[in-house]
């Protein structure tokens, strides 16, 4: 006789089987995607004066990385900084151990003075890795030219000529995006095939269609085309409350298509009750895979791809 498991029983009996396990599983343990704020606005001023934003220091998140034992994290320019990097290069200065730190870059993608001011970052602070592009606005609606730095035309050749300076920077291509503008980045990667293409937030999968995400997974078959887990919440992959079931059928997606050596992990909390809480959800999401895969998306596939020693 077969027993049918409730949707609450199948979620309490995760939670259990996850809990149980510890806070802080074996292995290599890396945050990919962590934003920092100044609690100093007038050292380190938004681009935008009226923006609001709760600070989260570099000395906040290192407390609490001591504390959940993570082996290096990836710091991620918050947007409300824009070309502004005075606070990110304080936050690398204060890494605990060389090598403790990678960030992302955030410069306007079709300005022709990029190139240059990119390789400047660069020469100053070896620890940027990657130059973060976004491309959000509704399908159907123009890209901006000017202002802040937010979803610039993927089809600028001034973009293509960004993308070639980053990759001779050893930089990789971080994209911010929903899943409309994957053919856009496609057509980019192709023309680029050696330089890495890292999807933050599983491609903000909860917007658009399934025939856009299908072109999301097309991505895949680019061999340096990365994906990250994170964004698995209400704004972004899901519409449901935690622990956002909606969103684990496209986590198996993911999965299948780019493999656990081309997933890594980002956005482990800022507490370790959050933290806690990211573990349960990644046991969760991931309960098909096996020990060996979750440990390359927990910490060894970027490790690789960060160049952490």
């Amino acid at each position: 006789m077969t027993t049918m498991i409730s949707r609450r029983e199948w979620i309490a009996g995760a939670l259990a089987a996850s809990s149980a396990a510890g806070a802080r599983p074996q292995g290599v343990l890396i945050e990919s995607h962590v934003h920092l704020y100044s609690d100093d606005p007038a050292r380190f001023p938004f681009a935008n004066p009226a923006a609001r934003q709760r600070p989260y220091t570099v000395e906040d998140f290192l407390g609490f990385a001591n504390e959940a034992k993570i082996d290096h994290a990836v710091i991620v320019t918050p947007e409300p900084y824009q070309d502004d990097h005075r606070y990110l290069e304080y936050c690398l200065e204060r890494a605990p151990s060389k090598g403790f730190f990678r960030s992302s870059c955030l410069f306007d993608p079709i300005d022709r003075r990029t190139p240059q001011r990119m390789g400047e970052l660069v020469k100053r602070n070896r620890a940027v890795a990657a130059l973060r592009i976004h491309e959000m606005h509704e399908p159907g609606t123009p890209s901006t030219t000017t202002g802040a730095i937010r979803d610039r035309d993927m089809r600028d050749p001034q973009m293509a000529e960004c993308w070639r300076a980053a990759g001779d920077l050893g930089l990789m291509i971080q994209m911010h995006f929903i899943p409309h503008y994957a053919p856009q980045i496609g057509e980019l990667a192709a023309k680029f095939p050696n330089i890495p293409v890292l999807l933050d937030h599983l491609a903000r999968a909860g917007h658009g269609t399934p025939a856009d995400f299908d072109a999301v997974l097309q991505l895949a078959k680019l061999p340096r085309v990365y994906m990250k887990y994170s964004g698995t919440g209400v704004t972004a992959s899901s519409k449901q409350a935690y622990p956002h079931l909606d969103a684990k059928p496209v986590v198996r997606q993911v999965f299948d298509a780019f493999g656990a050596d081309r997933m890594v992990w980002g956005e482990l909390g800022n507490s370790i009750p959050n933290f806690e809480k990211a573990l349960e959800l990644f046991d969760i999401m991931f309960d098909f895979a096996s020990e060996s895969d979750r440990a390359k998306i927990r910490g060894l596939t970027a490790k690789k791809l960060f160049g952490f020693s």
